[in-house]
């Protein structure tokens, strides 16, 4: 039906035929000649209706097209006058002179708007999520998932080209340990029973690397049922690997291959290897495991300044345990008390008690904290006129979050630019295990089968929470693209492990006897990672959110509004799965 698409069409087309088929954009009538903007995925293109070319009826056709319509059109691509051109159109230069037209699909007034004017509004999010075929159709949108398909299609041409093998992994699996996290699906064959839609493939690509496959990678379709925010859906699409014969340093350069691949593709050229920061390391200069780096910006440990006519609040923090630690930041004197209020504000949300601050002018340290950090702190640190310092005091688990807070504040000041526009690392030596906060047990801090560091063994029993773990985090702009590690492929290593959690034997065969079983016949070294696809194509799009670059994505409360999914089941439906519902409780 179509020899081109519309947004296709440039000068070079000039004086040719063609056929097109599109939805209305917008129309025009000038009284005597009709102006179409024709629209498909490649773009608009101006078509128009006159007289001398088109009979009666094709003219009143062209006169009463409502936007949304879809239409087929023959006629002629002609250059525009210079004066005529469009150049915010890649179509600007041409305009097709129609000679015939006809409606193949017609359109109800849509709900919400699809041609937008500079300055207009988009409609509410719940109501464009509601009509997602017509939301779909805006530009922004088809241009992010194009990107998304360009991205797909490199890094699996980036993976098979690095003798990866793209496997599939089950989508009805086993309920793994984090259950109350899964999806699960009964089975109607096996009453009483059910599956789980997979979180990760993390045990099926570990038994492939045991089964001899050497590199496998997956973009993965994952599901998780947990809470949502504007960076997380509950089904989401990883880029799955693992690798065998390998050290961690391995999988990460296959990673920055990767990823400076995909970069590339968006049109943005990365140096490699990229740094690396130790957890501890990024912890202590950043207060987060995820730093951006775009930005100088550090915390110092400032204690050793503190002297014994500090207030009291301060010397009793340090004598705890804790510590002063703030930022420097050169050049800020200029802050009005209301950003520094609101500073203040960033490091009470993080969860500590306030926010102290001076100014160094020419006089030396001045400002609401000086007297409450002491003479002897004042003259003894140094700093440039014009710098401010801001300083929390506490325990670590306060001053990092806190401090964090402040910064990120601090680098969407006015003003402020970052060094660079993409800053990629990677954070490594994780803990091991975490401590619960509600039951003081230790819990992995990422996932069971990740291994500890050759030099901790000795303390996997003595002291658990010393022991670092062959794990390794990609970060980009303060954003985790994504996670992996070493695997644990030595049995009575991983039953010990799994033992240090909590796991008694028989439940460890109940759970994992065909991971066990498997590691027991003949495992190579291996290890992995999963990047975050959704994640990776809105930061290379600029969308604010995961939503705008998935087709038909779920809202924050896991609903689909558009097919209004998630619904009731009706009674015969559940009795053939075995399954009844019930109230829930108020």
């Amino acid at each position: 039906m179509r020899s081109h698409r519309c947004g296709a069409l440039r000068s070079s087309d000039a004086g040719s035929k063609v056929r097109l088929g599109g939805w209305v954009h917008r129309t025009r009538d000038l009284g005597g000649l009709v102006f179409l903007d024709l629209r498909d995925r490649d773009g608009i293109v101006q078509v128009s209706f006159d007289p001398a070319r088109c009979d009666a009826a094709t003219m009143t056709l062209a006169g009463q097209l409502t936007p949304e319509t879809v239409v087929l059109v023959h006629g002629d691509v002609v250059a525009r006058p210079v004066e005529g051109r469009n150049p915010e159109l890649a179509t600007g230069d041409v305009e097709v002179v129609a000679t015939s037209l006809s409606v193949v699909g017609p359109a109800a007034i849509p709900a919400i708007p699809v041609a937008r004017s500079k300055g207009d509004k988009l409609a509410a999010e719940e109501l464009r999520l509601k009509h997602r075929v017509l939301d779909l159709r805006r530009a922004e949108l088809q241009a992010n998932l194009i990107m998304r398909h360009r991205l797909l299609q490199r890094a699996r041409a980036t993976m098979s080209g690095l003798g990866f093998l793209e496997v599939e992994t089950p989508i009805l699996t086993k309920p793994t340990p984090e259950g109350a996290r899964d999806y699960l699906v009964p089975s109607r064959v096996h009453p009483g029973e059910f599956y789980a839609l997979p979180q990760s493939p993390q045990i099926y690509k570990q038994l492939l690397m045991v089964a001899g496959y050497d590199r496998y990678f997956q973009i993965a379709r994952c599901f998780r049922d947990e809470d949502l925010r504007a960076d997380r859906q509950p089904e989401f699409t990883q880029i799955d690997l693992e690798a065998s014969f390998v050290t961690q340093e391995d999988v990460q350069r296959v990673v920055e291959t990767v990823l400076v691949d995909l970069w590339q593709e968006a049109g943005h050229e990365i140096p490699r290897p990229f740094p690396r920061l130790t957890w501890r390391e990024a912890m202590e200069r950043y207060g987060i495991d995820k730093p951006d780096l775009r930005f100088r910006l550090q915390i110092t440990d400032l204690s050793a300044h503190v002297g014994a006519d500090a207030a009291p609040f301060v010397t009793d923090a340090i004598a705890a345990g804790g510590r002063l630690r703030g930022l420097r930041v050169a050049g800020a004197a200029d802050m009005s008390r209301k950003e520094l209020d609101g500073l203040t504000a960033s490091a009470k949300e993080a969860g500590a008690g306030g926010l102290i601050w001076v100014r160094r002018t020419d006089a030396g340290w001045e400002g609401q904290g000086a007297k409450a950090l002491g003479a002897a702190f004042l003259g003894a640190v140094t700093g440039a006129t014009g710098d401010v310092l801001l300083a929390v005091v506490g325990a670590d688990a306060v001053t990092s979050p806190a401090l964090h807070a402040v910064r990120t504040a601090v680098t969407r000041r006015p003003g402020v630019t970052p060094e660079t526009a993409h800053a990629f690392c990677w954070v490594v030596d994780f803990p091991l295990f975490e401590h619960d906060p509600e039951t003081g047990a230790h819990v992995p801090a990422h996932h069971p089968f990740t291994s500890p560091h050759g030099d901790d063994f000795g303390f996997l029993e003595s002291d658990p929470g010393r022991v670092r773990a062959q794990h390794y985090d990609a970060v980009y702009n303060g954003n985790e693209l994504g996670s992996g590690s070493i695997r644990i492929t030595n049995p009575v290593l991983q039953a010990t492990i799994f033992q240090l959690l909590g796991i008694p034997a028989d439940e460890q065969a109940r759970r994992f006897g065909f991971l066990l079983d498997g590691l027991g016949a003949g495992a190579p070294p291996h290890g992995g990672f999963a990047l975050g696809f959704d994640r990776i194509a809105m930061l290379l799009a600029g969308a604010p959110s995961l939503r705008d670059v998935i087709a038909f994505p779920k809202t924050t409360a896991a609903r689909a509004l558009f097919e209004g999914a998630p619904t009731t089941v009706n009674a015969r439906d559940l009795e053939a799965l075995n399954l009844m519902t019930r109230t829930p409780r108020a």
